[in-house]
């Protein structure tokens, strides 16, 4: 058994670590377990993981024991440290060469304030999801890492502000773009946005995938 480290001592939050502060640790029953279960058959103690990740040892701790639900930023940090997919954190357990996802399949997965319904294949380079965007959630979280991403715009406006430019996307918009280039998405509208969103994630030990809130608190 692996000692938890003192709580006693923690250093502040990181940037990734202040995204998910104050989620409740229900909204993702399965991840908890799945997060010590993929750190330990990647070999890795908890320090080394946390350290990899951009996390405190403590914060990693509190997201395998469940008292602290993960960001899809810390999901993507967690999969690239122990070489998997985010479709595996969350336990799915979709077949991977199945190549048809039926709706009835798809399961709602609340995290970091998103709802998220995997619309494809685990084990898979690319990663397909559909996405509900409630209004003022996770507007200030600056998100860079490796990879590409798509999304098209289902329903309600979606604010997406790439580096230094601003765009407001209505449905039937789609934006494709360099993950690496800084990014922040926010629902436009009060009812919320539905998107349909791809990525892949590169395998990279140096990338910065959440830089964590900006100061200013200015909407993309």
């Amino acid at each position: 058994m692996e000692p938890e480290p003192s709580t006693g001592a923690e250093h502040p939050p990181t940037g990734a670590e202040q995204s998910s502060a104050g989620a409740g640790p229900a909204d993702l029953p399965a991840v908890a377990p799945q997060l010590r279960t993929l750190r330990r058959r990647a070999s890795l103690t908890l320090e080394a993981a946390a350290r990899a990740a951009g996390l405190s040892p403590a914060h990693l701790s509190r997201l395998e024991t469940g008292r602290r639900q993960p960001s899809l930023p810390m999901l993507l940090a967690l999969a690239r440290v122990y070489g998997t997919t985010v479709s595996e954190l969350l336990g799915e357990t979709v077949a991977e060469r199945d190549a048809v996802v039926r709706a009835a399949d798809m399961e709602p997965t609340p995290a970091g304030g998103w709802t998220y319904w995997q619309a494809g294949a685990s084990g898979r380079g690319m990663q397909a999801l559909r996405v509900h965007v409630p209004y003022g959630s996770q507007g200030d979280i600056v998100r860079v890492h490796p990879g590409e991403e798509w999304l098209y715009v289902l329903k309600g406006r979606l604010r997406l502000r790439l580096a230094d430019t601003a765009h407001v996307l209505a449905p039937g918009d789609s934006a494709h773009f360099d993950s690496l280039t800084p990014h922040r998405l926010a629902a436009a509208d009060h009812d919320g946005s539905d998107l349909l969103f791809v990525h892949t994630l590169l395998q990279s030990p140096t990338a910065t995938l959440c830089l964590g809130p900006t100061t200013t608190g200015e909407a993309p």
